[in-house]
């Protein structure tokens, strides 16, 4: 690692301390040479694959302005759109795979929308998987009736992450 102040080649590490939900190390460090200290931030590249074959890093900003649209005129902020990128960088890493394909990033956006917004989800679908006609709508919404989200379930996740004082 080069150091910012005097362009030496060389650089020891003082401290090293995962950062951002774990998903990148900050380190210390000291130029051997001036003995100035700067910080590096190592996070490992997730690349996405586009239809024409490019790559490109993932972008938890273009989850959110893909989702952006979905969600216009619904009851989600914009800390609500950052939890949700997260969690779609969080599920594409679990896959233990350096390379996505871009469809892939679409999939995975589907489950933490349909958690966040049912209405926002079923629009994001609509347009993702190309919906053509009322039947895929219908379709669609009978899964949804079909496969509920135990609310019950998410509400008491966080009552016991965040007890209600009596």
């Amino acid at each position: 690692m080069n150091c910012p102040f005097c362009r030496f080649e060389d650089s020891r590490v003082i401290d090293s301390r995962p950062s951002d939900e774990g998903s990148s190390i900050r380190r210390r460090r000291e130029c051997t040479q001036c003995g100035s200290r700067f910080s590096t931030s190592e996070t490992a590249v997730l690349s996405i694959i586009k239809r024409s074959g490019a790559t490109e890093p993932f972008s938890r900003e273009k989850v959110i302005n893909g989702v952006r649209k979905a969600c216009q005129n619904r009851p989600v902020d914009d800390d609500d759109l950052a939890l949700l990128a997260m969690r779609v960088e969080e599920a594409l890493r679990s896959t233990g795979q350096a390379e996505i394909e871009a469809q892939e990033v679409g999939m995975a956006i589907l489950p933490p929308l349909r958690e966040l917004d049912e209405v926002a989800y079923l629009r994001y679908a609509s347009v993702y998987r190309n919906f053509s006609s009322l039947e895929d709508f219908e379709g669609e919404i009978a899964l949804l009736r079909a496969l509920p989200i135990e609310k019950s379930e998410i509400e008491s996740e966080s009552q016991v992450a965040s007890p209600q004082l009596k």
